[in-house]
C-alpha cells in the first residue's frame, strides 16, 4: 500500500491507524511527522483530536525498541502528556509498561524522549504514578543516574537533566515515593552529580528541586549528612547572583538545617559568612526580593543556632564575629533584623558560661533598650522573643541580682497590660526565673501590679457584667 505525506491532522491520523496496522515504517513516520508538528502548533487542540480518534492505543505497538520511529512515538506522547487531561488516557491506553521497557534501550534519544514521556505522566497524576510504580520505572531510572553521573559531555547532561525531573515528578508531594527513592540510595548520587555539574543551570536546578522534595522528609536528614551536601550547597550560593536562584537553595537548606548534624555541616561550610552578606546587601532594600531575602536569610540563621554544638562554634567565648554581628542587629531599626537578633540571643542562652559572659557585657540593657521600644510599638513577636532570651539569662543564678539590679523588672512589668497570650506567658516565665531570695524587691513590686490588675478586672466585671455570679 503506497502512502502520500497527510496534509493535515486528520488525515495523518486516519493515515496512521492504517499504517500501524501495515507496518509501513516510512509512512507511520511521515504520520508521526505530522503529529509533531501539529502538536507543536497548538498541543491542546492536537491532543484532544488523538484522543478523540483513538490513536493511544494504537501507540504501544509502535514502541519497539528497534524501530526508528520509536522516539518519535515517545516524543508524542511527552507532548500529549502535557496537558492533564490526557494523563490517566495516557495510562489506560497502557503505554507505561512499553516505555519502561524502553528505559533499557541504549539508544540516547531515545531514553530522552522516554524519561520525559514517563515525566509528564507521572506530572501531578496518581494513575500515572502508580503505574511507573508498578513496573519499576524509578528504579530503572535511578540506576540510569547513578551509571551516567560522571560524565559531563552535553547530551547527556540533558539525559540526566530529564531523568532528574522523571523522579522529580514521580514523587512530588507523596511521602511514600520519596521514601522509595531513599531507600533506592538516589540522594549521595545527586549530591555526587550536583558537585559536578554545577555549572549545568538546568540539571543543578533539577537536582534542588529534588533536593527540596526528598528533604522534608526526616528520613532523608541522615542520608544528606553522610554526603558534602552542606559544602556543594554553600558554593553554589556563593555562585549565584540571582535572587530566584538564591531562593531555590533556601528552599533546600531549610529543611536540611533542621538537623543538627547538618547544622554544624552547613556552618563550617561557611554558610553563615553568606547568610551574613545577604543580611548586609537586603537590610536597606525595599524592593519586595529584598525584604524576602532578609527575612530568609536572619530566620535561617536562627535556626543554625538551635543546634548546641554549631551555637557554640559561633558564639566563640563571646568574641565571635558572627556573634557581635547578630549583636548589631539588636539596636536595627528594622523588625525583622530586631526579632532575629533577640531570637539568637534566646539559643546562644542555651547554657549558664554563655548567659553569665553576656550579661557580664551589656547585653541585658540592648534587650530592655529593645523592649522599650516595644512598648507602644507593639510589635508581638519582637516583644515574645527579646522576653524569651531575658528568661534564658536569667536562669544562672549569679545573673539575677545582676539583671534586677539592670532594671529588668520594671521594664518587663510593662508589658503587664498585654493582651497577647504569648507575650503574657513569657513575661511570667521571665519574672518567675528573676525571683529568688534575692529578689525581694520584684516580689513586692510584682505583687502590687497583680493586684492593681485584679482590681481592675473586678471593677469591669461588676460594672459591665452586674449578673455575673462569683
Amino acid at each position: 500500500m503506497k502512502f502520500s505525506v497527510p496534509d493535515n491532522l486528520s488525515e495523518a491520523l486516519e493515515k496512521l491507524k492504517l499504517a500501524s496496522t501495515d507496518s509501513a515504517t516510512d509512512s507511520v513516520e511521515s504520520c508521526l511527522d505530522c503529529l509533531l508538528k501539529a502538536l507543536a502548533n497548538n498541543n491542546t487542540e492536537a491532543s484532544v483530536k488523538i484522543q478523540e480518534m483513538g490513536i493511544l492505543p494504537l501507540l504501544p505497538t509502535l514502541l519497539k525498541p528497534q524501530s526508528s520511529c520509536t522516539p518519535k512515538v515517545a516524543n508524542i506522547i511527552a507532548e500529549v502528556a502535557k496537558n492533564e487531561f490526557m494523563r490517566s488516557p495516557c495510562v489506560e491506553a497502557g503505554l507505561i509498561p512499553p516505555l519502561i521497557q524502553l528505559l533499557n534501550s541504549t539508544d540516547q534519544e531515545v531514553l530522552l524522549q522516554t524519561g520525559r514521556a514517563l515525566g509528564n505522566i507521572c506530572y501531578d497524576s496518581h494513575e500515572g504514578r502508580s503505574a511507573v510504580d508498578l513496573a519499576g520505572g524509578a528504579q530503572i531510572v535511578a540506576e540510569h543516574i547513578k551509571s551516567l553521573y560522571q560524565n559531563t559531555e552535553p547530551e547527556n547532561e540533558k539525559l540526566l537533566t530529564v531523568f532528574c525531573g522523571m523522579l522529580m515528578n514521580y514523587s512530588n508531594d507523596n511521602d511514600s515515593l520519596q521514601a522509595q527513592l531513599i531507600n533506592m540510595g538516589v540522594i549521595p548520587t545527586l549530591v555526587k552529580l550536583l558537585g559536578i555539574h554545577s555549572h549545568n543551570t538546568a540539571l543543578t536546578e533539577m537536582c534542588l528541586i529534588a533536593f527540596g522534595n526528598l528533604a522534608e522528609l526526616e528520613s532523608s536528614k541522615e542520608q544528606f549528612a553522610s554526603t558534602n551536601i552542606a559544602e556543594e550547597l554553600v558554593r553554589l550560593f556563593q555562585k549565584q547572583t540571582e535572587h530566584e536562584k538564591k531562593e531555590m537553595i533556601f528552599e533546600v537548606l531549610a529543611p536540611l538545617a533542621e538537623n543538627d548534624v547538618i547544622k554544624l555541616q552547613l556552618v563550617e561550610a561557611g554558610l553563615v559568612e553568606c547568610l551574613l552578606e545577604v543580611v548586609a546587601q537586603t537590610v536597606d532594600g525595599e524592593r519586595e526580593e529584598d525584604i524576602a531575602q532578609l527575612k530568609t536569610a536572619s530566620d535561617l540563621m536562627v535556626l543554625l543556632l538551635l543546634g548546641d554544638e554549631s551555637m557554640q562554634k559561633l558564639f566563640e567565648g563571646g568574641k565571635g564575629s558572627v556573634f557581635q554581628r547578630v549583636l548589631s542587629w539588636i539596636p536595627s531599626n528594622n523588625h525583622q533584623l530586631q526579632l532575629a537578633g533577640a531570637l539568637a540571643i534566646a539559643n546562644f542562652a542555651r547554657n549558664d558560661g554563655n548567659c553569665i559572659h553576656m550579661v557580664d557585657t551589656g547585653i541585658v540593657q540592648k534587650l530592655l533598650e529593645l523592649l522599650d521600644r516595644h512598648v507602644n510599638e507593639g510589635n508581638v513577636t519582637v516583644q515574645h522573643a527579646a522576653l524569651s532570651a531575658l528568661r534564658n539569662l536569667a536562669i544562672p543564678v549569679v545573673n539575677k541580682s545582676k539583671m534586677l539590679s539592670a532594671g529588668v523588672a520594671d521594664v518587663v512589668l510593662k508589658f503587664l497590660q498585654s493582651e497577647m497570650p504569648p507575650v503574657q506567658f513569657k513575661l511570667l516565665g521571665t519574672l518567675r526565673m528573676l525571683i529568688d531570695t534575692q529578689g525581694r524587691d520584684l516580689i513586692v513590686s510584682l505583687s502590687l501590679s497583680l493586684c492593681f490588675c485584679f482590681v481592675v478586672v473586678v471593677v469591669v466585671v461588676f460594672f459591665f457584667f452586674p449578673k455575673t455570679r462569683f
